[in-house]
């Protein structure tokens, strides 16, 4: 299965040394330090938001609680619904920084065959 491969050489796993690799040329590590920086801002935004669920259920624990329709609490609305509903939001965010900055990569170095985006 994998030694069938004709389009590149097959390297099976663990053999390869990372420090023998090629650094990154300019424009990739540009890419890449930009995925990181939003990746991590958005990463840093949610679990403020997790981490936030237990401090109010300690200290505005009358009110987290209290029921909602159907006997749902507040602190299980906003973990179950509202988490999830950030967790599409911040992937759209995300996916959009990303063509954004793909798009500006792509005008800035001029046509390319390779990946374009409609």
């Amino acid at each position: 299965m994998a030694g069938e491969y004709s389009e590149y050489d097959y390297v099976a796993a663990g053999t390869i040394d990372v420090s023998e690799l090629k650094p990154l040329d300019p424009e990739t590590r540009k890419i890449m330090k930009g995925e990181f920086s939003t990746g991590l801002k958005l990463t840093i935004f949610y679990y403020i938001f997790i981490l936030a669920i237990p401090v109010l259920n300690w200290f505005a624990g009358d009110f987290m609680f209290s029921r909602m329709w159907g006997g749902m609490t507040y602190s299980w609305f906003l973990t179950s619904v509202i988490a999830m509903a950030m967790a599409f939001i911040i992937a759209f965010a995300h996916t959009a920084l990303y063509e954004k900055r793909l798009k500006n990569y792509q005008k800035n170095s001029g046509p390319s065959e390779e990946r374009r985006i409609i």
